[in-house]
């Protein structure tokens, strides 16, 4: 399936980002304290690549529905009651995405000439991954809001997993 595919690409860029990030942040720290030097683009491309990794880290986590939740009293309701909250509850996301989605846009096209101090990269690029997730996940929560519609939705899958904190 092409968005397993999607969120596999995804998983390694989050893999490959932690990898500059920390390259370039212990690099940089090994150089000022053995050598008295360091990387001059190292701090800011390490804070937009943190950034992404967030941002990007939040989408995946989305899709594999490991953000945080209480549910305790959801799950004490009826299945019906359960099914119209969860609905209740993806609308109001779907609704929060597409206003952060728009609100970034207009930012992103706002940044888009304003740069970097000193990678001189385009602001828009740091600001673009918020449309990037936000769509994303808008997309996810209106695919999980069609499969509620259809009734496609299991009921273990209505409220969140409960589970323990620490495995």
């Amino acid at each position: 399936m092409i968005v397993h595919a999607i969120f596999r690409l995804l998983e390694l860029l989050l893999v490959l980002l932690l990898g500059v990030m920390v390259v370039l942040v212990f690099g940089n720290v090994v150089l000022r304290y053995g050598f008295n030097s360091g990387i001059v683009f190292s701090e800011e491309v390490s804070r937009f690549v943190f950034v992404w990794l967030t941002l990007l880290g939040a989408l995946v986590a989305m899709r594999e529905r490991a953000h945080l939740g209480m549910n305790s009293l959801i799950a004490a309701l009826p299945p019906v009651g359960q099914r119209v909250m969860r609905f209740v509850s993806d609308t109001l996301i779907l609704a929060c995405c597409l206003l952060l989605a728009h609100g970034a846009w207009k930012q992103a096209v706002i940044a888009i000439d304003d740069h970097a101090p000193v990678t001189g990269l385009s602001m828009a690029w740091v600001v673009g991954v918020l449309v990037v997730g936000a769509l994303g996940m808008a997309a996810l929560v209106a695919h999980g809001l069609w499969r509620q519609l259809r009734g496609e939705m299991p009921a273990d899958e209505v409220v969140g997993r409960a589970g323990p904190a620490v495995e």
